[in-house]
């Protein structure tokens, strides 16, 4: 089970799409057209095998536009896994009593998916994703590999939800993924191949939610520097993108 996508949430596509692109060196994103049926628009940037994406609503009444609202404009909207084996990873989410709030099974079940609610598990909208082959990725576009850039970053390796009671956050989230949350401190883990998920308490007035992600990057003060000059520095020195702060994690 791997770390394979973070979705943010924009207002403004084409300017938190402008900022990605400066601050994390990518020069590629895709424009998945299946987000439309749900209201959207986006751009999906492969970050070596990884993938950051960025939905903006295009209508009212969206589920998007209603979490820009509620936590008071941009933000992490999404965590996406990728899972071995999707019927076990739904049995799961049935046997913890967790409701679907959109399932596919695509090509034959090539590629299959489920996002679980939110209020069920806290923080922010889970997807289980199943691949076949493992190295595909239907969110990514056909010709994402030409364009993965590793020169500036190399991957996304861990997601931050911040809440009022990050430990029974992190009990519900290892049900329905099978694994046992590590206290570390005040922070609860959840181990993944090659990356986690971590669980804090709310450190901010946006309430609960998604509210940081760690990239690996070859150059986290050239990083900062270029997201200085942008505008993207917090008053702590953190870099955001799309109201979302930035862990960088300097590359081995």
């Amino acid at each position: 089970m791997r770390l394979r996508q973070i979705a943010l949430v924009g207002h403004d596509l084409a300017a938190a799409e402008a900022d990605i692109r400066a601050i994390l060196g990518l020069d590629y994103a895709y424009d998945d057209p299946g987000v439309g049926k749900f209201g959207l628009k986006n751009a999906v940037f492969p970050i070596g095998e990884t993938f950051l994406e960025v939905v903006s609503p295009k209508q009212d009444g969206t589920t998007a536009g209603r979490l820009l609202e509620k936590r008071g404009g941009d933000g992490g909207y999404m965590v996406i896994l990728q899972v071995p084996e999707i019927k076990e990873a739904r049995a799961r989410i049935a046997a913890a009593n967790v409701r679907v709030v959109e399932q596919a099974d695509m090509h034959g079940g090539a590629v299959a998916m489920s996002h679980v609610h939110p209020r069920d598990v806290g923080g922010t909208i889970l997807s289980l994703d199943f691949m076949n082959p493992w190295e595909h990725w239907e969110w990514g576009g056909p010709i994402w590999r030409e364009h993965a850039r590793t020169d500036v970053s190399t991957g996304i390796v861990g997601a931050e939800l911040q809440g009022e009671d990050p430990a029974a956050m992190a009990r519900r989230w290892g049900e329905v993924l099978g694994r046992t949350p590590e206290a570390q401190g005040q922070t609860w883990r959840l181990a993944l191949d090659g990356g986690e998920i971590r669980f804090v308490r709310a450190r901010d007035a946006r309430g609960e939610g998604l509210g940081a992600f760690d990239v690996v990057v070859c150059d986290p003060n050239a990083v900062r520097a270029v997201a200085k000059a942008r505008g993207r520095i917090d008053a702590q020195g953190v870099v955001t993108l799309a109201g979302t702060r930035v862990n960088l994690v300097q590359a081995a």
